[in-house]
């Protein structure tokens, strides 16, 4: 796949809720994913099985009320970024929380290899 192909298969599936099902698509095995604060599992991990653990832990932890996800940003050859804002519910709370991040993903061998978020404070 081209970096064009990843990032709006990318895109599409965060948008149509579908992010889970391209992990193995997308993903480099050994693919590593950095957020910038420690929700409890580190704030990096390695391998889709650990990427899936955190889609399992969000989907587990918060209700999305509402969500956007920009067009895929390229950096040639290798990168791209995505911003999301969205309103959340932390389910055992009930605390509603409006969010917005950006993911800077780099491409390596037709795979994503490396994802990172950036949080607004």
């Amino acid at each position: 796949m081209t970096l064009n192909e990843i990032a709006d298969k990318l895109v599409e599936g965060c948008r149509n809720n579908t992010s889970a099902d391209n992990l193995d698509a997308l993903y480099a095995a050994d693919a590593v994913s950095v957020e910038a604060t420690d929700n409890g599992m580190g704030r990096e991990v390695q391998g889709i099985p650990a990427i899936r653990g955190k889609h399992d832990w969000w989907e587990a932890t918060f209700e999305v009320m509402d969500a956007s996800v920009s067009d895929a940003m390229l950096h040639p050859d290798d990168r791209f970024a995505v911003i999301f804002e969205l309103k959340a519910k932390h389910k055992e709370s009930g605390e509603v929380t409006d969010m917005k991040e950006v993911a800077l993903y780099t491409v390596a061998d037709g795979k994503i290899a490396r994802e990172e978020f950036f949080y607004a404070v």
